[in-house]
């Protein structure tokens, strides 16, 4: 299981990752010490040689700057929880340290115990204290019933040193990842995949547009949504996330870093980071959901390694499409449904970052297909599709009117020159 897993570095024995085109630049800093007494990792961002919008960016309030709810752990306390770090009760591994299942004292119910994700960082230098410090800054502030919640951390020395570790809520169904892979014993439904679509759209409408500040997640990927015990959908793994631009400003500048095969072309190519980099990236997880399909697996062919070029040849007749729909799905039930999703991805891989929709204006999308799905009703057009740049057409458009054209990213392929694809 690959819950939590940070994608950062070039350690050769963590997943790849993309790593940037000019190097890190000197300018970036990171937090040192207690916790309580740090600033935001969310303020220190890599500079490029001509911009300097990091620097002029607005103040991210630190732990200390406002009231929290997040309990502080020793490492005793945790190594009680989780059996001494047992390998009995690891849930997973990644870049930057395990995870493992624990039992902690309810607060509101202290003889009661409740079960918890602990995520222990490993001693790889400082970049995973930066992560550690990013991940407690975003998630103690923001609330949301699709962003995991956590619980607390803890910063504590003990006979081998320092410990940083996190603590949240555990998600028994693991990670959308491990369902979507063919070793799953659990394959989704259709159903279940429309409803992950849709809560992941509401996690990331929430991060974009519904605060008073606008975090980019910068690392959307099947592995970091996590479902719980009903199957609802939660984004995780927020040691990636950057705070967007302040008014006036277009872009965030910062070193490249993400997921192959899931980050936005531009942001490869410039590292000017937008929250449309995100709208890319939740794109490319919809063709997962309809084709079962990782977005890079060497595994396969050739010619199906990547998977936004294997389905374009598909897209532009109704029977060649079936043939990529996942093959654990009934097809006769859902290809117009996996039509009109199939839409909304291609809005979102649309080259021109300032052409893709909104974050509310995808999940709005998704909701029309969710409900006409659920009330078993005859397929409409899908209305919210029709916007285009802001503006709607009063003409209602078939799928394949839909489609993208040749001057849009699936007929003119987006190949970075600079980008080495391991």
């Amino acid at each position: 299981m690959k819950c939590f897993a940070f994608h950062y570095g070039d350690k050769k024995d963590e997943p790849k990752s993309i790593k940037s085109i000019s190097g890190r630049s000197n300018s970036s800093t990171y937090v040192e010490g207690d916790m309580r007494r740090s600033g935001s990792e969310l303020n220190s961002q890599n500079i490029s040689d001509n911009s300097t919008d990091s620097l002029r960016r607005t103040s991210f309030p630190s732990l200390s700057q406002r009231p929290s709810n997040l309990r502080v752990f020793t490492v005793s306390e945790l190594k009680s929880a989780t059996k001494n770090f047992g390998r009995s009760v690891m849930l997973g591994e990644g870049g930057f340290g395990c995870v493992y299942k624990g039992l902690i004292k309810s607060t509101e119910d202290p003889p009661r115990k409740i079960e918890v994700a602990v995520k222990q960082l490993g001693r790889r230098g400082m970049q995973g204290h930066k992560e550690w410090v990013t991940e407690v800054n975003v998630l103690g502030i923001v609330e949301h019933p699709n962003l995991v919640k956590l619980v607390g951390y803890c910063a504590d020395d003990d006979e081998r040193g320092i410990q940083r570790l996190l603590v949240y809520e555990y998600m028994p169904n693991r990670s959308v990842e491990h369902h979507l892979s063919p070793r799953s014993e659990t394959p989704l439904s259709w159903s279940k995949r429309l409803k992950i679509a849709q809560d992941a759209a509401r996690g990331l409408t929430y991060l974009h547009e519904e605060m008073d500040f606008q975090i980019i997640f910068r690392d959307f990927k099947s592995s970091n949504i996590l479902l719980d015990e009903q199957w609802n959908a939660k984004l995780s793994d927020f040691g990636l996330a950057r705070l967007g631009p302040s008014e006036g400003l277009t872009h965030v500048s910062t070193a490249v870093v993400g997921t192959m095969g899931y980050a936005a072309p531009e942001y490869i190519q410039t590292g000017r980071l937008t929250s449309k980099s995100d709208v890319w990236s939740y794109g490319v997880f919809l063709y997962e959901l309809i084709t079962g399909r990782r977005p890079l697996d060497r595994n396969r062919p050739k010619g199906e390694q990547k998977l936004l070029e294997w389905v374009r040849p598909y897209l532009s007749d109704v029977k060649k499409f079936q043939l990529i729909l996942d093959p654990r799905l009934d097809r006769k039930h859902l290809i117009k449904s996996a039509q009109r999703l199939a839409v909304i991805a291609n809005r979102c891989l649309v080259k021109n970052p300032k052409n893709r929709p909104k974050m509310s204006e995808i999940l709005e999308m998704v909701n029309r297909i969710v409900e006409s799905s659920t009330a078993a009703s005859p397929q409409l057009p899908l209305k919210s599709a029709e916007v285009s740049q802001g503006t709607e057409t009063k003409k209602k458009r078939t799928f394949m009117d839909l489609l993208p054209g040749e001057n849009n990213w699936f007929f003119r392929l987006w190949r970075p020159k600079l980008l080495k694809v391991c």
